[in-house]
């Protein structure tokens, strides 16, 4: 992944310090939103990384080992309960100012993936897609969607009727065969509306 045109803008006006950040699990019905900020150290070259949709599981752990050893790695999660008080569009701002606050150095420049105004205290630019056109975005996407992967493999052995470790939280049919079948835990956000559904479907019957 060669350096975006805006990276090297950034550079050139003195900032080297630069955080990518992107996060994983807006959408699923079940389990935390989770946030990551990398910030790749100039000597460090690490081949192979993209955005973690498109590459294989066995790759996404891979990198990550690599990443948390070579890289500087904050992480911001924030649960369900937090989702459904705040809103999700908030919950996702916390979870990267979790992120930020997580990066025991902090950074001189921060690169966003998506859009959305935030509030940190160093500047920052969103860029759309832009887990496939920055590599610490990119390496962002690795890092939250394994520790989310980790963290639902972990809630199955919790909640084994739901099958987490197969589908992650997300609105598969088997998720919603054993939401039909069991009803939700405390993992699920109840703001959602297929879990609002059942939750109100369950209480007029």
């Amino acid at each position: 992944m060669k350096a975006h045109p805006i990276e090297k803008s950034i550079k050139t006006e003195g900032f080297f310090r630069i955080a990518g950040m992107d996060e994983a699990g807006r959408g699923p019905w079940a389990g935390p939103l989770v946030a990551a900020a990398v910030i790749i150290p100039v000597e460090c070259k690490i081949k192979g990384i993209n955005d973690s949709k498109k590459l294989k599981p066995s790759k996404r752990e891979e990198l990550f080992g690599t990443i948390l050893k070579t890289c500087e790695v904050g992480i911001g999660i924030v649960t369900s309960a937090e989702i459904d008080e705040k809103g999700l569009g908030f919950a996702n701002k916390l979870a990267f100012y979790r992120a930020f606050e997580g990066l025991a150095d902090k950074p001189d420049y921060i690169l966003i993936d998506g859009i959305g105004k935030y509030k940190f205290e160093v500047p920052y630019k969103t860029i759309k897609f832009g887990d496939s056109l920055v590599k610490s975005i990119a390496a962002a996407s690795i890092v939250a969607k394994v520790v989310r992967d980790v963290l639902m493999d972990s809630y199955d052995l919790m909640y084994p009727q739901y099958g987490f470790q197969h589908h992650k939280g997300y609105g598969t049919k088997l998720h919603l065969a054993r939401l039909s079948k069991y009803g939700p835990c405390l993992l699920h956000r109840q703001s959602f509306a297929p879990i609002k559904n059942l939750i109100n479907g369950s209480r007029n019957t």
